[in-house]
């Protein structure tokens, strides 16, 4: 097989094809270094590269098994880290000249269930300093372009993972989301990125143990493959005190259902915001694809009044708790976003933030009464397609104005408030060529249904399938 193509198979064949032996994990490790070193500098999506340790877990990894060990889930696959995730022994950066030169002694705890599960760690991927911003850029690694169109973003804050992927450099990829950071930059790029429910996926090391606004979850080529790993991911930890108590093994149930009868709400925006224009074009494009699997297809979104304020009130108090000691010492090395986010956070009075909780409190209630209609929600991953790179934010979508550099990712940020499980997947791509992701939505904890539908939607569709033209071989005179 070509090793461009074996960078291609699916994260569940290769583990198959690995745990048969008909592949060794040395050589589906140099096939993914090669891709690496071939396609990175076009696109700067992987910011450090642990070759050395990748190739000497990959030479364990068939020891192991040539001895007789029962292979992991994961094993033998080249998976990258997000860089906000703590990696032992590799630098992890978090995207800020604070940590530049920060290397763990201990692993994350999704980082230590991939590995365990048999999973080898090539490297880290880009990301916007501390995650903060769905466009990633940082001062100490600089910019990560689209795969598709390298003059424009990947998105963020997952972006250096998602570009990964589509262009062949892993087949699996960690990501976070608080805004949007997983499904935006898997919209924008062509993949699959998935927000589990709130405590679906334990954090640790964390700050703050029982926050429950962001969550980390998996990035994929396809659905299958994010619920693999994410079957590795999920499961309770006693040390976190807002896990669910289901086991990720169920995440490797078999992923096929008839939706024949089940009632799906269609929006645009969520009744609040703008969306451009291409984005509504592809994904109405996509309608009928429902009705084909039997579904009733209904125009609605739940009540999502006062999210922004309340989202932004959360947000910057998170900002303003995890990152204010940097803050008070580093303020100059910190980009200007950044520092206005925390700087709100540390001005908010403690009646500010409580009224933002039961502001949020409402809304969930308001979207457990919708979906007791509504099985799923379906709506735009993105509000727009992926724009110029040198744009740091959007300030303007179809002639409205937008205050802040968050603004743009309410089609997102609004399902982040009630924790509920959301799924971006290929949906089409606009007149130039850029992808365009569908968000679907399900009822809290009910994850494995969102990864079911997103999965049928996606083999009806296939646009998944369609690659960027650098990751086939063809040389790009951009680089990033």
């Amino acid at each position: 097989m070509d090793s461009q193509d074996l960078c291609f198979l699916s994260a569940n064949e290769l583990a198959r094809r690995l745990r048969a032996r008909d592949l060794s994990a040395q050589e589906v490790m140099e096939a993914h270094l090669a891709q690496i070193a071939r396609v990175n500098p076009h696109v700067n999506a992987v910011c450090t590269l642990a070759a050395a340790e990748a190739q000497a877990g990959a030479k364990s990894a068939d020891q192991a098994l040539a001895g007789g060990e029962t292979p992991g889930p994961l094993h033998g696959l080249p998976v990258v880290i997000k860089d906000l995730a703590e990696t032992a022994g590799i630098r992890t950066t978090y995207g800020s000249r604070v940590y530049e030169s920060y290397v763990p002694e201990v692993d994350a705890l999704i980082v230590d269930r991939m590995k365990r599960a048999g999973a080898i760690v090539v490297g880290k991927t880009n990301t916007p300093e501390f995650g903060a911003g769905a466009q990633t850029f940082n001062a100490v690694f600089g910019e990560t372009c689209n795969p598709y169109d390298p003059r424009k973003t990947c998105g963020g804050s997952s972006g250096g993972s998602a570009v990964a992927l589509a262009t062949g450099m892993a087949p699996l990829a960690s990501g976070s989301d608080l805004g949007g950071s997983l499904r935006n930059p898997a919209a924008f790029c062509n993949v699959v990125g998935f927000r589990p429910s709130i405590g679906r996926v334990p954090a640790w090391p964390t700050v703050f143990g029982w926050s429950s606004l962001s969550v980390q979850g998996p990035m994929a080529r396809s659905v299958a493959d994010a619920a693999l790993l994410l079957s590795v991911m999920a499961g309770p930890d006693t040390r976190v005190p807002t896990g669910l108590r289901e086991p990720g093994a169920s995440f490797r149930a078999p992923l096929e259902r008839d939706f024949r009868g089940v009632r799906i709400a269609w929006s645009r925006d969520l009744g609040l915001y703008p969306v451009d224009r291409r984005v509504t074009a592809a994904c109405e494009a996509q309608r009928g694809v429902f009705a084909e699997l039997g579904a009733e297809l209904e125009e609605g979104e739940p009540d999502f009044r006062g999210a922004d304020a309340t989202f932004q009130t959360l947000r910057a108090w998170l900002f303003a708790g995890k990152h204010g000691e940097d803050w008070r010492r580093h303020r100059k090395l910190l980009k200007d976003t950044l520092v206005w986010n925390i700087e709100k956070g540390l001005a908010l009075s403690g009646e500010e933030v409580a009224k933002a909780e039961a502001a949020r409190t409402e809304l969930f209630a308001r979207v457990q009464g919708f979906f007791e209609s509504y099985e799923f929600l379906v709506l735009p991953a993105t509000s727009v397609p992926a724009f110029p790179i040198e744009e740091r934010y959007v300030t303007e979508i179809n002639g409205q104005q937008l205050e802040t550099y968050i603004d743009w990712l309410g089609v997102t940020y609004a399902i982040t408030l009630p924790g509920l499980p959301a799924i971006s997947v290929p949906c089409g791509f606009t007149e130039d060529g850029l992808p365009v992701g569908l968000q679907i939505v399900g009822r809290y904890g009910a994850d494995f249904a969102v990864l079911q539908l997103a999965h049928a939607f996606e083999q009806a569709t296939r646009f998944g399938e369609r690659r960027p033209a650098l990751a086939k071989g063809k040389e790009s005179g951009d680089v990033c």
